[in-house]
């Protein structure tokens, strides 16, 4: 029926208002939202967003997650508890990963530090409220609480990119589960029920000062495409009103990863899960890198041998999605269970 109707028009439509409306419904901190083609399209603009509300320059983001192909995203830590980013990838800037400072994640105390001493000049903190690109790992107690308290305190946004998360974890996304508002979230394809879509949205001051209404601009002749939304208000609509998908998700993700032999440690939050090869706990990028890789490579290629395709990287999470069947979880455990017992 979308397709009938027509693939673009430059201008928005009357299924993109209501796209918006269940958008704002669900997520708890989202008074407002704007419509754009992509996660990294939203992380970009969310951050331009940032920049113009505070009129401050610096970013903080944790070593070890993703936010998409923005400039000055692609950076990681360095030495020492907080230190300028060096880019990962050749053509970007030096003077645009200056205004990133990365930090461990899960680290509070790192996140203290920079706000003690570059507090002022700190327009945001954005981060992965469940990290889902160093493998899953979840936030520890406190730390998402941290971020909202130092924020708040200091004049800066914090930004929940809940690309991976968004109506993943939980219907209202990471922010549901937790209980932790943020000012700006990003979201990505998942909207757009796997059709090229994001949004960014928030508290109504700060997205008030988007264009036109502001002085921040920001505009894309396809975002809001009629294909992406009436496929993300099928999806969006169909989940609201049918709440047991959650509870579904739940159980056969707690059910494939019950047993885990010793050796492993396998972090989970909802349908999201990471089988990472080492007998300790994995809670940021650098106990995530110390793990066995080359065992987890060797294990993707057997379960994949026997039928199973896994997310081919430690460093990327793994979901369970509605479309598994109990069959499924039961042949993946099998398989499993195969590789572990191999002398």
């Amino acid at each position: 029926k979308a397709l009938g109707r027509g693939t673009s028009f430059g201008a928005p439509t009357e299924f993109e208002v209501e796209l918006a409306e269940e958008i704002c419904g669900a997520v708890p901190s989202i008074e407002m939202v704007r419509l754009v083609n992509s996660g990294t399209e939203a992380t970009m603009s969310a951050l331009r967003l940032a920049r113009g509300f505070t009129g401050r320059d610096i970013t903080v983001k944790f070593e070890g997650c993703y936010h998409g192909h923005v400039d000055s995203l692609l950076v990681k830590a360095g030495s020492g508890v907080a230190t300028f980013g060096i880019p990962d990838t050749a053509g970007v800037p030096k003077a645009f990963s200056d205004t990133t400072i990365a930090v461990p994640y899960n680290s509070i105390a790192a996140v203290q530090s920079v706000f003690s001493q570059r507090g002022s000049e700190i327009a945001a903190v954005i981060v992965e409220p469940v990290a889902g690109n160093m493998g899953c790992v979840p936030p520890v107690p406190g730390f998402l609480e941290s971020l909202r308290d130092l924020t708040s305190r200091h004049g800066a946004l914090l930004i929940f990119d809940e690309v991976m998360t968004g109506f993943r974890v939980a219907f209202g996304g990471a922010q549901q589960l937790y209980g932790i508002r943020p000012d700006l979230t990003t979201l990505g394809k998942i909207i757009g029920g796997g059709l090229p879509a994001g949004a960014y949205g928030g508290r109504k001051d700060i997205m008030s000062q988007v264009s036109p209404l502001g002085p921040v601009y920001q505009a894309g002749t396809l975002s809001g495409n009629p294909l992406g939304v009436a496929a993300g208000l099928a999806m969006l609509r169909y989940l609201r009103e049918n709440p047991w998908v959650y509870e579904q998700l739940e159980a056969r993700a707690a059910e494939l990863v019950e047993g885990a032999p010793a050796g492993v440690t396998v972090n989970r939050v909802g349908s999201m899960f990471t089988v990472f090869f080492t007998d300790r706990p994995v809670t940021d990028y650098d106990s995530a890198r110390r793990s066995d890789t080359a065992q987890f490579a060797r294990f993707f290629h057997w379960m994949l041998e026997n039928g199973v395709y896994l997310a081919p990287s430690q460093f990327e999470a793994g979901f369970v999605s509605a479309a598994h069947s109990a069959g499924d979880v039961i042949c993946t455990k099998e398989a499993a269970r195969r590789f572990f017992e191999q002398p």
